[in-house]
């Protein structure tokens, strides 16, 4: 019997053997990732530093005359373009009429006030005098309350008449309103240039018609040009104010001209200014960074450039 035990335990000990797990070797520890760079390389949009502004009317109308052109420096409040006014004119000399003659209705009132005051002198005069006759029973009762009615009956068309002149100085302030009203409108029958610059485009033409809010061209303000740009997260935190920076056309290497960092954003966020589709599902964030340039005149506005910062240079 003892080799069948022996035979037994052997076979015990090789099953036990086999239900152990088998032992994984350690995972090796990750590697670090250098990021030691001395240049960051974002594209970039050359834009006015308080951006391209989009021009449109507040009404709608037909347009009567465009006053200036593509390229052209304008000033602040110049007129641009002209659109039709006339229905607004004729409402602004209606209303200003409406005014001119309720001042008359008002200096008019005023004669009459000054008349009643005459008028109520007199009677008060009378007044005194019948009282001296009625003491000396040269004068009836009846005479003298006849005397003294008609002094409390002008004070009361007096009274009576300040109240109407009050009434008709307030109806002047409401056709004032008015006017006021009908020279907005009639203002927004002109667009002006919202600041010094210089116009970038122009849609409009004499005849056409307006729709309100509708953009019609664009405007640059007047002020620093700067290359608008978006850096990868994996780079955003080495950018910082005051690095230097080139400005060079895709895939060249020459300079066009050169720049410094005046902004960077506080956060990272989506790609806006380059991302191919609204819909683009890749999960990079981007920190967007302005960089004014030293000589605006070697690039184009709206250009698509090439920002090559120098995070070493601060």
């Amino acid at each position: 019997m003892k080799p069948l035990c022996l035979f037994c335990a052997a076979l015990i000990l090789m099953a036990a053997c086999g239900q152990k797990e088998q032992v994984q070797p350690p995972a090796a520890p990750p590697v670090a990732v250098n990021l030691n760079v001395s240049e960051v390389l974002g594209i970039a949009i050359i834009e006015p530093a308080e951006r391209i502004v989009q021009l449109a009317a507040e009404q709608s109308a037909l347009i009567r005359k465009v006053h200036v052109q593509v390229g052209q420096t304008v000033k602040k409040g110049q007129i641009l373009v002209s659109l039709d006014n006339g229905v607004e004119n004729a409402q602004l000399t209606q209303a200003s009429s409406k005014v001119a003659t309720q001042k008359t209705a008002v200096e008019t009132a005023r004669e009459n006030l000054r008349l009643l005051q005459v008028k109520l002198k007199k009677a008060q005069d009378d007044l005194t005098r019948n009282e001296s006759l009625f003491r000396g029973n040269a004068l009836t009762q009846q005479a003298l309350d006849d005397s003294r009615a008609a002094v409390a009956d002008l004070q009361q068309q007096i009274r009576a008449q300040e109240a109407t002149i009050k009434q008709e100085q307030t109806r002047i302030g409401e056709l004032d309103a008015d006017v006021r009203y009908y020279q907005t409108l009639n203002g927004q029958k002109v667009v002006t240039a919202p600041s010094n610059g210089i116009i970038l485009s122009m849609d409009a033409r004499a005849g056409q018609y307006l729709d309100a809010r509708t953009p019609f061209g664009e405007f640059a303000p007047e002020g620093p040009v700067i290359a608008l740009t978006e850096i990868d997260e994996l780079f955003a935190d080495k950018i910082m104010v005051g690095q230097k920076a080139i400005i060079r056309i895709q895939g060249s290497t020459e300079p066009l001209t050169t720049g410094t960092v005046v902004l960077t954003s506080p956060y990272l966020r989506k790609k806006s200014l380059f991302s191919n589709t609204p819909g683009d599902l890749e999960d990079r964030r981007v920190r967007e960074v302005r960089v004014q340039l030293d000589d605006p005149s070697k690039v184009l506005i709206g250009a698509r450039m090439e920002c090559l910062i120098d995070v070493q240079s601060k």
